[in-house]
């Protein structure tokens, strides 16, 4: 895949964010920190705090790219600068670790994928799929025994390599597509659209815990 996304230079957002980012990323002062590496990204500088349709996709799938963006670039900014023992940090011994719950993202958006994209139904998953993304997707015990001792990259590259496919994928569809109703989901009717909606959501949700265990972390 042709990469049309450079990496957001985090440093210039953090300089040139307004106090809407300030608020959204968390608190204290964002500026005071030169520390933060670059992030990535798969939108321009410019347009990081545009929702709205994206070129190379439909308006609706562009507008759920842009959302997907944003939530990302925000998911990543609490773990940046993280050591080993910080994204293994287990607040008790029933929680899951910063670095679990990273690849427990990826994992999901695969699911998504194998559903959407495959029109699998639930827990239909190949063999090499189970193998690498079961553990990551139930959390629990098993990912506290095996996801542990990898670098914030190693987390950061399996959830960029899932996410470009995502976007791959999205530009050989359209908005019928997204609007597409499933009658049989688990939840009940669900179009595409509240089922992509959800591995932002999804995000977002786990954001507040890095938060809550970055703190925790002496």
């Amino acid at each position: 895949m042709k990469d049309n996304h450079p990496i957001l230079n985090r440093r210039k957002f953090i300089q040139n964010s307004s106090l809407f980012a300030v608020g959204a990323l968390g608190t204290g002062s964002l500026f005071a920190a030169p520390h933060l590496q670059p992030l990535p990204a798969f939108t321009q500088d410019s347009d990081i705090n545009i929702v709205g349709p994206k070129e190379g996709y439909t308006p609706q799938i562009g507008t759920l790219v842009s959302m997907m963006n944003w939530m990302r670039m925000v998911i990543l900014y609490p773990v940046q600068g993280m050591s080993i023992s910080d994204l293994d940090y287990l607040v008790d011994d029933n929680a899951n670790s910063i670095g679990a719950m990273l690849m427990h993202l990826a994992a999901t958006e695969r699911f998504y994928q194998i559903h959407t994209f495959e029109n699998k139904t639930w827990g239909d998953w190949s063999k090499e799929d189970a193998d690498k993304w079961s553990v990551a997707s139930g959390l629990g015990a098993q990912a506290r025994k095996e996801i542990k001792g990898n670098p914030l990259d190693y987390y950061i590259e399996e959830m960029t390599k899932v996410r470009e496919y995502t976007l791959e994928e999205f530009k050989k569809r359209d908005d019928d597509w997204l609007m597409a109703v499933d009658k049989e989901f688990p939840w009940g009717p669900t179009n595409n659209y509240c089922k992509w909606f959800h591995v932002c959501e999804h995000e977002s949700n786990h954001n507040g815990q890095f938060k809550f265990i970055k703190s925790r972390i002496s």
